[in-house]
């Protein structure tokens, strides 16, 4: 028996295994015992008069059933029969044998038809019989009832999305698995030249015909992405319809992540939320970048956070000469040391300074002479940096400018600037000093003879240190509610991965001076990702988990954009690629302003700062901040910055 089969078996059995049909199986027990017993009684045969047997036989049931409504001995969850029903069944027996004694003593005095008139031999006999078969046949439904559901309670009915060769694949694999209790009820497939072919007899569905009653009468609680070049955009119009039901969503894995080339079922994973970027992910195999780090001196700043510990993991697969890991962060520089180590990577050296000490960042360059520099350092909080402008300024612009003065003074190959899309018409302290840092590394470039000067430039990165996601994750282990700022916030949203490609990438790319930005498809709603992320956890919003609008932070704006105005793009080799076009800088003025900036901040207030600020970024207006008033006067002077 199919699996299948014993799930819409069992489901009966729950269903209308009623009372009454317990009553009517116990009448047709005791039938059959009462015709057994005058057979046991003969020896075990049938040289007994049947005929009286047979007249007999409606008196014993009509007996029986009164019996057993009074005692109540059908009522039991056959299922879940115990010491107690066995007792009910003898009392409703014990009831019917002393009523058809009575019976037979009262025929025999009114000497009213003898045919009647059943034996005691009989009566005891099948007494006897009917106590046995009534209790055992409770007990055999219930042992077979649990042998059923045994074999089927993690039976997880599926459906597969894709009727073509990687749903057959999928469909394969699942067979084959005999550990796996997936029942595969159908597939569903778009073309409408499937629809409603069967592949081994398992029909095919359209998309639109998979509704709540299908979901419901069906029992379905998976479906199988098998399609491999499904879009995000398909990917996510059939999550959230599915979610939406409380149906689980699981998704194949990439052809290149089969194991020996062949796909097992275990490899089917759970969706994960970098897989509902509403984009196609973006991949980079360029064998330039083999070719640029082998042999060659690297170092990272910032290189124990999201970003930067992606880079150095990346750089790690390559034949580097030497890695050499910048960060002030203590703990999690340790923890990245003890990853490398345990990956069998002895190729680094990790330094505990602050890349505002350019000092002691000196010694790390006069040491161990990199050749190739990734500046992943910054503080990136939007909230908090709106409120301590002197720290951002210090490690964006300061830090930024003191790693890249060191690269151009030891004249190193490559230096690549982990930016953000917040620099771009920044609203915000953050946005405003990364715009700045920017700003300082294309003059650099414009002026260098000997270092190649690249930014990388990208939004939200899922998954990293302070983004929405880990937010999201502890706030969904905590109950809820997740919180979002506003309904239409949206942010263009990478992957770790997608981001260091980039970074990796830029490091090979171009003559400097570049900002290389990526096609990142249509911004995201953070509202969008909140319900998704409630999905994915097996929840329902707002059922069991709520989400709580607490409005607009410090700084914060909407919708955030990956060009300044008057920038446009370039094409590159790569088509998610480009570089920004930006508008004609005046170098030797912005040079000298950000000189004396970095020479005199340490005398501000915060407003000064900030009105410094504004100064050198004209395009930095900032949106429900304290610093707005700024936007409003005419009195920004530049005399600090002379």
């Amino acid at each position: 028996m199919s699996k299948i089969a014993k799930f819409y078996l069992l489901k009966l059995l729950r269903n209308y295994a009623s009372k009454w049909l317990v009553l009517i199986i116990d009448l047709c027990l005791v039938g059959v015992s009462f015709l057994f017993a005058y057979s046991i009684r003969f020896n075990i045969s049938l040289d007994f008069n049947l005929a009286h047997a047979i007249q007999q036989l409606p008196v014993v049931l009509g007996v029986a059933l009164i019996s057993f409504l009074v005692v109540g001995s059908y009522k039991g969850i056959v299922r879940h029969t115990g010491i107690r029903d066995a007792f009910n069944v003898f009392l409703g027996l014990t009831f019917m044998v002393a009523s058809l004694l009575l019976i037979d003593l009262g025929l025999k005095v009114f000497h009213v038809n003898n045919s009647l008139w059943i034996p005691r031999s009989i009566i005891s006999i099948h007494y006897l019989l009917s106590i046995f078969t009534l209790v055992l046949s409770r007990f055999v439904f219930k042992a077979f009832f649990d042998i059923i559901s045994m074999d089927i309670k993690n039976v997880s009915n599926v459906l597969i999305f894709g009727a073509g060769e990687a749903g057959i694949i999928t469909y394969n694999a699942l067979n084959r698995d005999k550990q796996s209790n997936n029942e595969i009820v159908g597939f569903i497939d778009d073309d409408p030249k499937k629809i409603g072919k069967k592949i081994d007899r398992i029909k095919i569905f359209g998309f639109d015909a998979i509704t709540k009653d299908f979901i419901h009468k069906n029992d379905i609680q998976t479906v199988i992405i098998s399609t491999l070049t499904i879009g995000s955009a398909r990917l996510l119009e059939i999550t959230e319809k599915f979610e939406s039901m409380g149906v689980s969503i699981k998704k194949v894995p990439a052809l290149s992540q089969w194991i020996e080339g062949s796909f097992q079922a275990n490899q089917i994973k759970q969706l994960n939320i970098e897989d509902l970027l509403d984009r196609d992910l973006i991949r980079i195999d360029n064998p330039a970048v083999k070719a640029k780090v082998t042999d060659k001196v690297i170092l990272i700043t910032g290189a124990a956070g999201s970003i930067g510990s992606e880079i150095v993991r990346q750089l790690s697969t390559y034949k580097v000469k030497d890695l050499i890991l910048v960060d002030q962060a203590e703990s999690p520089l340790y923890d990245l040391e003890q990853e490398l180590i345990q990956n069998g990577f002895r190729n680094f050296h990790t330094v505990l300074t602050d890349i505002r000490n350019k000092a002691k960042l000196e010694e790390v360059f006069k040491l161990y002479k990199p050749q190739r520099v990734f500046h992943a350092a910054a503080y990136k909080h939007v909230p908090l940096m709106e409120n301590a402008p002197y720290e951002a300024i210090r490690i964006n612009v300061l830090g930024t400018k003191n790693v890249a003065d060191l690269a151009q003074q030891y004249k190193i190959e490559r230096f690549v600037m982990v930016s953000t899309d917040k620099a771009v018409n920044p609203t915000n302290v953050m946005g405003a000093t990364k715009r700045m840092a920017e700003l300082y590394i294309s003059t650099l470039s414009y002026f260098s003879k000997h270092t190649k000067f690249t930014i990388t430039r990208f939004g939200n990165v899922l998954g990293s240190n302070g983004s929405v996601i880990p937010l999201f994750k502890r706030q969904l282990e905590q109950g809820g509610p997740l919180t979002v700022t506003h309904k239409e916030i949206t942010r263009f949203f990478m992957t770790i991965p997608e981001a260091c490609a980039l970074v990796l990438e830029a490091g090979t790319m171009g003559k400097g001076g570049e900002i290389y930005v990526f096609d990142m498809g249509e911004p995201v709603k953070i509202f969008d990702v909140a319900k998704r992320m409630i999905y994915l956890s097996g929840l329902k919003y707002p059922e069991d988990i709520d989400i709580e609008i607490t409005g607009l932070r410090p700084g914060e704006k909407l919708y955030e954009e990956l060009l300044a105005t008057g920038e446009t793009t370039l094409p590159t080799y790569h088509d998610k690629i480009m570089i920004a076009k930006t508008s004609q800088i005046e170098f030797d003025g912005i040079k000298r302003k950000i000189d004396g900036f970095t020479r005199n901040f340490h005398k501000m207030t915060n407003m000064e700062l900030v009105q410094m600020m504004k100064a050198i970024v004209p395009e930095y207006v900032s949106n429900n901040s304290i610093y707005e008033q700024l936007d409003n006067s005419k009195e920004i002077t530049n005399d600090i910055t002379a």
